[in-house]
């Protein structure tokens, strides 16, 4: 074979190494026309360890395990006081986070009311035309069902390397951590911050797996991404919740702790009335012990309170708002007109059910 056409396919393989980088070259017959120039085997071993370094330096660049927001962040919607005349942004952003209110932005409002009145025409299940509070609290949880459920589909593909059906702690760590445990951890800037990620992570693991094996079913592994949602995994939302909170590590949180978990005041600015009533949820109810601080039970009590249904909270939140009448019915034109803040809501799964086909809810 010609020397030329042989430095030129080589040269060809080297940039179709990594998929992601994309070289377009002339196709034509026959194929030692693909070459323009000879091309010395020198110059192409430099050009493939260069390429080869750049995709390990890209690799590394993504490969930066993200950092698990704790189970709890802070009160739900249904908790707080709602100041609708100022806006939604809050209720979205307390409930939701920032980054999953965004999601509203990604339609228009006449695409969001077209795509929020097919929602509205499943939660009717009856047909009456009217959305009930028993209608609207089953669909909140089956939404949050189908959450968890998608969830744990989509970390079970990353993790399961073997494909057995199972997940070991070790396919867990070395897909999360695998670059960064051969360095110690020493490329990474904040070194303390990922060695206690990887801490809490086999931590948490190994509650989650009840026999002990190393090894995660899908429910274990449920538990492992989903612990709020497990009554034997409640030591562990607790224990992550004051970790977080605990700035000083003296194993409780004082007041100044909670308020600042939820709270950073702008230079000058008068503090919000929310705020304002966690101060008096906190002495008044979350510090039952009345010394200032709360404890791992409170901290249960706070975070996981058994006899308190989200679902239910939310649901009666959302009909408070659009029943119009008071007849403790809300209707579709009641809905629509209110169709921001249901869009921020878990009615329609923090808004990604707006950009969903009917055929996938």
């Amino acid at each position: 074979m010609d020397e030329n056409l042989i430095h030129c396919i080589f040269f060809f393989y080297v940039f179709r190494l990594d998929s992601s980088v994309m070289f377009i070259f002339p196709l034509c017959s026959p194929l030692n026309t693909l070459c323009l120039h000879p091309v010395s085997l020198q110059a192409i071993m430099v050009l493939l360890k260069s390429l080869v370094s750049l995709c390990i330096l890209a690799a590394v660049a993504f490969a930066v395990p993200r950092q698990e927001k704790r189970v709890h962040h802070q009160a739900d919607l249904s908790d707080h006081a709602h100041d609708d005349a100022h806006g939604y942004q809050y209720d979205h952003e307390a409930f939701l986070g920032k980054e999953e209110a965004k999601t509203f932005d990604q339609l228009t409002p006449e695409e969001s009311k077209d795509r929020l009145a097919k929602i509205v025409d499943r939660i009717d299940t009856d047909k009456d035309g009217y959305v009930t509070h028993a209608e609207l609290h089953y669909w909140i949880k089956h939404r949050q069902r189908r959450y968890i459920e998608e969830n744990v589909n989509k970390h079970w593909k990353d993790y399961d390397k073997n494909q057995d059906d199972r997940i070991a702690w070790e396919e867990y760590k070395n897909t999360t951590y695998g670059y960064y445990l051969d360095e110690e951890f020493d490329d990474v800037e904040d070194k303390a911050t990922y060695k206690a990620m990887l801490t809490r992570d086999e931590r948490r693991f190994k509650t989650a797996d009840r026999d002990r094996d190393g090894i995660a079913t899908r429910e274990e592994f449920t538990a492992f991404l989903h612990p709020e949602e497990f009554d034997y995994m409640k030591d562990v939302v607790v224990q992550e919740t004051v970790e977080d909170i605990d700035k000083n590590d003296d194993g409780k949180i004082s007041l100044a702790e909670y308020i600042g978990d939820m709270y950073t005041p702008e230079s000058g600015e008068n503090e919000p009335e929310w705020v304002q009533t966690e101060r008096k949820h906190f002495s008044e109810i979350r510090d039952s012990n009345k010394d200032g601080y709360l404890d791992a039970s409170e901290v249960a009590h706070w975070v996981l309170p058994g006899e308190v249904d989200h679902a239910d909270n939310e649901a009666k939140h959302l009909i408070h708002e659009t029943d119009t009448n008071k007849d403790e019915k809300i209707t579709k034109k009641e809905i629509l007109a209110n169709w921001n803040m249901f869009v921020g809501s878990q009615a329609t799964n923090y808004g990604e059910d707006l950009t969903k086909r009917h055929d996938e809810l």
